[in-house]
């Protein structure tokens, strides 16, 4: 009976209406990871960490008991994981590991789609300031249009946003309905004759001594260019220089496979811990939601556009859904692009196009998270 009785007095002591409506938010995260299969590596940690935070006098956070203060497990984990932005560099290793650059070394003319693909960024930046968020807080949900979860959570951290896991939580389900998003923008921004239009592809081999000088390359340049971006850079980098090497097999199979998922794990479960009721359950997350999602359509449009406007002075046309394709979101946006293609022309084939555009934006997202962090903070 006693145990019944504490059991009662907790939830009446300590409940707060709120927990029901997280509660329901966790579970609905943990049935589009399982049912949908939307970033389940990553949605389904946060879905469940949101119902551990938000449990009466939850263990897993800080409390204070008998007058003495204890730290909660997720609570160490985002102090050593999250605020010094160890998890999400970690991440970077095995991502790098997982990218061939292949297709941009074979055509490194459509590198600059990645740079183009990125406006969605300061158009989130700019609505979110008229919206009323301060500078850094805009800054921080702008990245939204990175398309690039970890450069989300990297940039938010740094700006110190109390608004992290809602940006987390919009970074990475915008990246899952890109295969929705994207078509719908694609064809506001293009006509039929647009989309057919046909890109020859010529595969170009490309040598090991360039695949391995490239990320080494690319680190130096992003460094001097964007200094503060040479850790996300320089660590995405390193990933690929440890697959391209060919003497670090194992190495580069263990970062694709076991730590990106271990550290993905862990990163999910400890970002929920700023999801607790008080601090979600704001108009400022539907805000945020409402900013990631036009940051992800002007990301497309800006591709889009920028295509059309390069079309203007050349004689062999880009097919503008390849300019789409220069969001981070890899390789989901070049597969879009790829079947968009082969639904008006079953001949055409832009799958090479699309890749070498969203391996770009791969590292267009990483130096633009640098750039903002350099000229905000």
């Amino acid at each position: 009976m006693e145990f019944f009785s504490f059991l009662y007095q907790n939830a009446v002591d300590n409940f707060d209406y709120r927990m029901l409506i997280m509660w329901a938010i966790g579970g609905l995260l943990i049935f589009l990871a399982i049912k949908k299969n939307m970033e389940p590596t990553l949605l389904l940690p946060i879905g469940f960490g949101v119902i551990l935070v938000n449990l009466p006098l939850s263990g897993v956070v800080d409390r204070v008991v008998n007058g003495l203060p204890q730290e909660g497990a997720l609570s160490i984990l985002y102090k050593s994981g999250i605020a010094n932005e160890l998890f999400p560099l970690i991440l970077f290793i095995g991502i790098g590991a997982m990218i061939d650059f292949g297709p941009i070394l074979a055509n490194p003319k459509l590198m600059i789609f990645g740079a183009a693909a990125q406006f969605g960024i300061f158009a989130a930046l700019l609505f979110a300031v008229l919206l009323g968020f301060d500078l850094k807080d805009a800054a921080s949900i702008a990245i939204i249009g990175a398309a690039d979860g970890p450069t989300s959570i990297v940039v938010a951290n740094f700006f110190k946003t109390k608004y992290v896991g809602a940006i987390v939580v919009a970074a990475y389900s915008y990246m899952a309905l890109v295969p929705i998003v994207q078509p719908f923008c694609i064809r506001l921004a293009t006509t039929r004759r647009e989309r057919l239009i046909r890109m020859e592809y010529n595969p170009q081999s490309v040598t090991k001594t360039t695949r391995i000088l490239f990320p080494i390359l690319v680190t130096i340049v992003a460094g001097l260019a964007a200094p503060a971006s040479v850790a996300l850079v320089g660590f995405l980098m390193f990933g690929n220089l440890l697959r391209e090497c060919g003497v670090l097999d194992g190495l580069s199979d263990t970062a694709q496979k076991v730590l990106a998922n271990l550290v993905t794990l862990l990163l999910g479960l400890t970002v929920a811990f700023s999801m607790k009721a008080e601090a979600f359950l704001e108009l400022q997350t539907l805000m945020i939601m409402g900013l990631g999602l036009v940051a992800f359509m002007f990301d497309t449009f800006g591709g889009v556009l920028f295509a059309k406007l390069l079309n203007l002075f050349m004689k062999k046309k880009i097919n503008p859904m390849v300019g789409a394709a220069g969001i981070s979101a890899f390789p989901m946006s070049s597969r879009v692009v790829h079947k968009m293609g082969l639904k008006e022309d079953p001949q055409n084939f832009l799958l090479m196009h699309a890749a070498a555009a969203n391996v770009a934006g791969q590292i267009a997202s990483v130096v633009a998270g640098g750039l903002i962090i350099a000229l905000i903070g």
